[in-house]
């Protein structure tokens, strides 16, 4: 596919700043990007690749204004960015060999449970509850970077929101914990993206002008959720969330 379209180039750059504008806040933005990207007749492993490279642009700019903005336990979340990295590179490794179906359930189902405790729990990730780094928090910090960090190389969509739905089970509010998610995401993001580029699955052309309009949109996303609060990015969690459910259920079952 060495042949550029100027309408499809700007259709991108439109979809990149919708995707990363959502995906800043509470991820998710590989639900509108992935598609988009296969339109352009992309096979899947170059779609996935492209959008790791214009999804690492993105969730660069969204890490860097939730950092200024005082909203990442920079402690915490820099000890765990090498397990993020490090689980990306190998789910990128085992996909090329194992086909990602087999996981479409097992993410179908945890995306319905994490809706359902969320709905119900009318209070969670409203307040901060997050005291001190222990033992046990750093090591089940350490599962979720890793596993998550593999879970996006391997098959990437809804990364951003069990990433998000972790820190709020650690005890941080919904705008905290888009923040911490954000650094892991970005971790898993460039261990992903150098993987590809190893692979050579990366369309550059239309992958980079996708990636600054994701610089913007992640910029105007970012800052939004903190000056909206947890209360908008809550709504916005459960929103993306169910869109994620639609999308796999019916990937699942067609």
């Amino acid at each position: 596919m060495d042949e550029i379209s100027i309408s499809i180039l700007l259709f991108l750059i439109v979809i990149g700043f919708l995707a990363a504008f959502v995906d800043a806040v509470v991820g998710g933005g590989g639900l509108i990007a992935m598609p988009a990207l296969l339109f352009t007749g992309m096979s899947p492993q170059m779609a996935l690749g492209t959008n790791k490279l214009s999804g690492t642009m993105g969730s660069l700019t969204s890490m860097l204004s939730f950092l200024k903005h005082g909203q990442i336990n920079k402690r915490l979340v820099f000890t765990l960015f090498p397990l993020a990295f490090g689980g990306s590179v190998l789910g990128v490794l085992v996909v090329q060999k194992i086909p990602p179906d087999i996981l479409e359930p097992i993410i179908l189902f945890l995306l319905v449970v994490v809706t359902i405790y969320t709905l119900i729990n009318k209070n969670l990730g409203s307040l901060s509850t997050f005291q001190r780094i222990t033992r046990k928090v750093w090591l089940v910090g350490a599962l979720i970077a890793v596993g998550l960090g593999f879970y996006d190389g391997f098959l990437g969509p809804g990364t951003g929101s069990f990433l998000l739905f972790s820190f709020i089970f650690l005890g941080f509010n919904f705008v905290e914990a888009a923040g911490n998610a954000k650094v892991l995401n970005f971790a898993s993001n460039i261990g992903g993206l150098l993987t590809f580029m190893y692979f050579g699955t990366i369309h550059y052309a239309y992958g980079l002008p996708m990636g600054l309009a994701m610089v913007a949109g992640a910029y105007v996303g970012a800052n939004v959720a903190i000056k909206k609060g947890s209360g908008y990015v809550k709504v916005l969690f459960i929103i993306v969330t169910v869109a994620l459910i639609a999308k796999n259920a019916y990937d699942y079952l067609m």
